[in-house]
């Protein structure tokens, strides 16, 4: 019964919140884990806020998981209960009344730093290579780590989610390929900005030959067997990256994202502009990409030292 229960709350967050496939693959593991863990405890199907305290230390203490784990696991289960109260389905949470410290320690983000871009970068061909003698781009062999190199530039520039980017197919591009149209969490529609010369010559000949070889509604980005690069292919293809690079820590997708926005705040590009790239709901997640940018500016000065060019002993 309780399994059946899962795939209709499931169902619920899919079609009545428009949660992406990966928020539903974490609320399915989130459920899983609190299923196992009461078969294990023998809890009863109605547990009460007793089992959920047990069930928070056993995650701490025994599962020694993180406080961000933690926290979401909670957070998922808390919902799913919520959801059965308000259809009928049960007719208390062993939430109500629980007071629980849910708070997890801040972490600032780590975006990749702009040396390392460039090293990355010099290591990525672009797709359209400048030929020396005659000064005209020329269109390269089109190679996996070609479009795993388009696809760094775009994140960096449009601060897209890996999530986003993969689910794009050929028709979400737009204005002769300097725009992309993006659902992001919560189905959210935002349109995003291809910017730089260089970048858009080669995203606009990726594009028109995807157009060409598999028509409007294709994936855009595909893998060796021409089916949609899901993000974990991706994340390989980083991985592979950052060991031959030696770069440490390992690149993600994520970072370049925090990249994207970080270099734009210390661009000076408005807080609220880049909230709109970004697509967060919230300005406040937006803003701690200013800490961020605070923590270099206070690194470029320690680092600067202008006092002791003056104060010398």
């Amino acid at each position: 019964m309780q399994k059946i229960l899962f795939r209709e709350f499931e169902d619920y967050c899919r079609e009545q919140l428009g949660l992406s496939q990966h928020s539903l693959r974490a609320y399915r593991q989130d459920l899983a884990a609190f299923l196992k863990f009461q078969e294990i405890v023998g809890i009863g199907s109605s547990p009460v806020g007793s089992d959920i305290v047990d069930y928070q230390k056993h995650l701490r203490e025994e599962q020694r998981l993180s406080p961000a784990t933690i926290r979401r696991r909670l957070i998922t289960l808390r919902s799913y209960y919520k959801w059965r109260r308000d259809t009928g389905m049960g007719t208390t949470s062993p939430f109500e009344g629980l007071r629980m410290d849910m708070k997890v320690p801040k972490r600032l983000p780590r975006p990749v730093d702009r040396p390392t871009l460039g090293a990355l970068f010099q290591s990525v061909p672009h797709i359209l290579q400048l030929d020396p003698c005659t000064q005209q781009r020329q269109l390269a062999e089109v190679s996996a780590i070609q479009v795993t190199g388009l696809i760094v530039r775009l994140l960096v520039v449009t601060g897209l989610r890996i999530g986003e980017l993969a689910a794009l197919r050929v028709h979400d591009v737009m204005g002769a390929a300097t725009q992309v149209r993006v659902r992001g969490k919560g189905d959210r529609e935002r349109t995003v900005y291809v910017a730089n010369d260089r970048l858009h010559a080669d995203f606009r000949r990726y594009w028109e030959y995807r157009n060409e070889v598999a028509g409007p509604q294709a994936w855009l980005f595909v893998n060796a067997r021409g089916n949609r690069l899901t993000p974990q292919t991706f994340r390989k293809r980083l991985n592979m990256l950052s060991s031959t690079l030696r770069i440490e820590p390992r690149l993600t997708p994520h970072r370049f994202r925090h990249s994207a926005a970080t270099m734009l705040i210390e661009e000076g590009v408005d807080i609220r502009l880049v909230q709109r790239l970004l697509g967060h709901a919230s300005i406040a997640t937006t803003e701690i990409y200013t800490k961020v940018s605070d923590n270099s500016l206070c690194s470029a000065v320690s680092t600067a030292d202008t006092l002791a060019k003056v104060d010398v002993y």
